[in-house]
């Protein structure tokens, strides 16, 4: 069949769960059968989100192919499974470029290069790209932002031509709303969607489904006046109630019949409703878990998103290892000798989290030291893998002044360096080592057992700094183990203390491969450490 196209819009305020939403659509279409691909447009200007403070959107995701993506870009790929590319991300910075690009290169014919077709003729050939690379039943599209954004106008042109160039039964439309309550009142208010549909129509575009947010339930009373309102019918006005996991939305919107509604209205037959069993097994576990583990985070953004893939990847190991994983966060800039002791107590375990710069570093090394000498299982990524080398280096090497030459450049121990092709590199954005890359695995380490003595892996990287190999030999003869290196640039991937119970940096990011059906290996094997250490 023809690729079908649903895009995924939202209205009154962001942060609403248009991601969850579209990853949700996408398991049940895909549970039905289909082969569906999911892309987030973003409208703001960054070329994308890797030189973009996490606070600002949270953790920058890595695609397989190298491409710095949005955070919801992990929530397509936990649901369903799928690998998305650089082409399943989209700014309006890359649109903008190509198009100036373009005409920097004569390719417009002298033309005057306008919003309308240009800029809007780019995102529809992207919006389509996916699918004239490799057949998809399904493209679902979501844009980021809500309507009346400034920056989203020119994406939500392009879709109203799209729509009416496709058909009805090529092109769809889901609006995500929020339906307030007003406690003083004690009401749930429709308004503020009826004003949001009502500028989607002032657009052109007409919307087939609501999804309506919602901290309370929502009557049918209520549900047929929105439909009334907003010229939609009242079985494709969905509720999403705020739920205890997102992992249960899916099952939310399959009861409600979100994914039956888009095939009836794209005008395919609805066949079987199958039964998400694996999906509702994970759930199950998930839900009888009572025995809790403690983990800490150490890092340095107090926020949830900035390490949402860890938070999730340890929640899967939770679930599989029948425990629930009580994360705790713990500020590293925060972090002295004089109080570590007490800033990690009762923790099972501790994740040594990534990030880049000066700030919380010395935190991170006194982390490193505690659970090194305190035998607490301990899994560093990334800038975390890092830190552990550090203070192998300074406490146990003798190396007092060693650093990174990120953190000091005339420190005349560099036992973490910048690598070679990153030297000429003077641009930030896009420029560091990305996206997936062979791992060997040392047989008979702690790592290769994880992995289930697999002897090659590909993870996802993102870094510019590495181990120094001129300090490998000197390393592995007191104690800290290389257990995987890169085969073509024998870069040191993995580091391991094989005397602790589970004291293991990886330089790649592997939280970035856990899904719900495929829990990552090494995310399993720390939290079984991590409960046998309770």
């Amino acid at each position: 069949m023809d690729t079908k196209y649903i895009f995924i819009t939202g209205g009154v305020a962001s942060s609403l769960g248009k991601g969850i939403i579209s990853a949700s659509l996408g398991k049940l279409l895909q549970t039905r059968g289909y082969k569906i691909t999911i892309q987030k447009f973003d409208p703001y200007i960054n070329i994308d989100p890797g030189t973009l403070n996490p606070y600002e959107h949270g953790e920058c995701y890595v695609t397989m192919d190298g491409m710095e993506t949005d955070l919801d870009l992990g929530h397509y790929e936990r649901f369903t499974g799928i690998q998305t590319t650089r082409d399943n991300s989209v700014t309006t910075g890359r649109i903008y470029m190509s198009v100036i690009e373009r005409e920097r290169r004569g390719n417009y014919l002298g033309k005057t290069i306008q919003v309308v077709p240009h800029i809007t003729d780019e995102i529809k050939r992207r919006i389509q790209l996916n699918a004239t690379k490799e057949h998809f039943d399904f493209v679902i599209t979501e844009i980021g932002g809500t309507i009346g954004d400034i920056e989203s106008q020119p994406f939500l042109e392009a879709i109203r031509q799209l729509r009416w160039e496709l058909g009805p039964q090529r092109a769809l439309n889901v609006h995500l709303t929020y339906v307030p309550y007003l406690a003083a009142a004690g009401e749930l208010k429709t308004k503020p969607t009826q004003t949001s549909v009502k500028q989607l129509q002032g657009l052109g575009i007409q919307p087939e489904v609501l999804v309506l947010r919602t901290e309370h339930n929502l009557s049918d009373e209520l549900r047929t006046k929105v439909a009334h309102f907003c010229n939609v019918e009242v079985d494709a006005v969905i509720q999403s109630q705020d739920l205890p996991s997102i992992y249960e939305v899916p099952i939310n919107m399959q009861r409600q019949g979100l994914d039956a509604i888009c095939l009836k209205k794209m005008g395919l037959d609805l066949g079987e409703t199958l039964d998400l069993g694996p999906w509702q097994d994970f759930l199950s576990r998930r839900k009888s878990a009572s025995a809790v583990v403690n983990i800490g985070l150490v890092g340095k953004y107090d926020l949830q998103d900035a390490y949402k893939s860890i938070l999730e990847s340890l929640a899967h190991a939770g679930t599989y290892n029948d425990h629930k994983v009580k994360t705790h966060f713990i500020n590293s800039e925060h972090i002295t000798r004089e109080n570590v002791g007490e800033k990690l107590s009762g923790l099972a375990g501790v994740v040594i989290c990534p990030g880049f710069g000066q700030r919380g570093i010395e935190g991170k090394i006194v982390a490193a030291e505690y659970t090194r000498t305190h035998d607490i299982p301990t899994f560093g990524i990334c800038l975390g893998m890092q830190m552990m080398v550090i203070e192998f280096a300074r406490n146990v090497l003798g190396y007092a002044d060693a650093n990174s030459s990120e953190m000091d450049e005339t420190t005349p121990h560099n036992v973490i360096d910048i690598m070679e092709e990153q030297k000429t590199i003077t641009q930030m954005g896009g420029t560091m080592r990305l996206g997936g890359y062979e791992c060997a695995l040392v047989e008979g380490s702690r790592t290769w057992e994880a992995y289930g003595r697999k002897t090659s892996i590909m993870e996802r990287h993102r870094h510019r700094y590495e181990f120094n190999n001129r300090y490998l030999e000197e390393f592995e003869k007191n104690g800290m183990k290389c257990a995987g290196v890169n085969p073509s640039a024998n870069l040191v991937e993995i580091v391991e203390i094989p005397a602790l119970k589970w004291y293991i940096g990886t330089q790649f990011h592997p939280e970035y491969s856990s899904t719900v059906l495929h829990p990552h290996p090494l995310f399993m094997n720390f939290v079984a450490t991590c409960i046998r250490n309770k």
